[in-house]
């Protein structure tokens, strides 16, 4: 196990305790400081120059979702969080899909044979990338510490938010609706 996912176990372990503890953990944040469903004119472009393989080994460019209000979502099989969020951004896909929205799941540390059954289980209807090895698309977004970290991309391309760690579900929606 590399040396990034073990101080990612660590920091979700330390969040989990304070969590539990009731201490106020801000799970998110606005990459440019702008509020909820709205992008500051200054953000950070995302990097659609990668190629990805999809659960089944088909290529898969990121660049393909340009244009589109995207919820770009980096998680793994094995992560209690990311298994809450996942209905979530199903339920997401099938509400907005029509409009322009995508989520396009990246698993940052499971191997095909791991994704396949996952996905059908979950009854995952977005794009499911492997990001296994893939420490290139991981810094180009990044860094990403811990799992899951999920990304908000407006139809411009600019990264409008980052959530560290599980984030309201209502919050996501009003994120995602004020891009649309």
């Amino acid at each position: 196990m590399n040396t990034r996912w073990v101080v990612a176990a660590a920091a979700a372990v330390g969040l989990a305790v304070v969590a539990i503890a009731g201490l106020g953990i801000r799970s998110s944040e606005s990459v440019a400081g702008e509020a909820a469903g709205s992008c500051d004119p200054a953000a950070k472009p995302a990097n659609f120059n990668f190629t990805l393989d999809d659960v089944n080994g088909n290529p898969v460019k990121l660049s393909s979702f340009k244009g589109k209000v995207l919820v770009i979502d980096f998680w793994a099989t094995w992560c209690g969080p990311c298994k809450i969020e996942i209905p979530w951004f199903i339920e997401f896909q099938k509400k907005y899909g029509a409009r322009g929205f995508t989520v396009v799941g990246i698993s940052s540390d499971d191997k095909p044979e791991q994704l396949r059954p996952f996905v059908a289980e979950f009854k995952m209807n977005y794009p499911v990338l492997q990001g296994l090895g893939r420490d290139d698309v991981h810094d180009a977004f990044g860094p990403i510490w811990g799992l899951p970290t999920t990304y908000i991309v407006g139809r411009d391309g600019r990264i409008c938010k980052k959530h560290m760690g599980l984030a309201p579900k209502e919050q996501f929606e009003k994120e995602i609706l004020g891009l649309l």
